[in-house]
């Protein structure tokens, strides 16, 4: 099967919503490359990047499950490779 490597750039606002996240992360960890997070204690938020190798419908599964998380705001950018 045909992969592709995207970056998915998720914003956590509610920090409440950080160990459902990282359950979901972990359904994907498979095609996970690597992953960095930001806490920005300024404004209350956390910053993650997400580095993922997968077939279009697994990623596009989840970046719509992370969407579908209140507090957690996430969109994904496909490399043309």
């Amino acid at each position: 099967m045909e992969t592709r490597v995207a970056l998915i750039s998720i914003i956590v606002s509610q920090a409440d919503r950080v160990e459902t996240l990282n359950e979901l992360l972990h359904e994907y960890s498979e095609y996970i490359i690597g992953r960095m997070g930001i806490p920005y204690k300024v404004k209350g938020i956390s910053i993650i990047s997400v580095a993922i190798d997968a077939p279009m419908d697994k990623i596009n599964s989840l970046t719509g499950a992370l969407g579908r998380l209140d507090g957690i705001n996430a969109k994904v950018t496909y490399a043309k490779v």
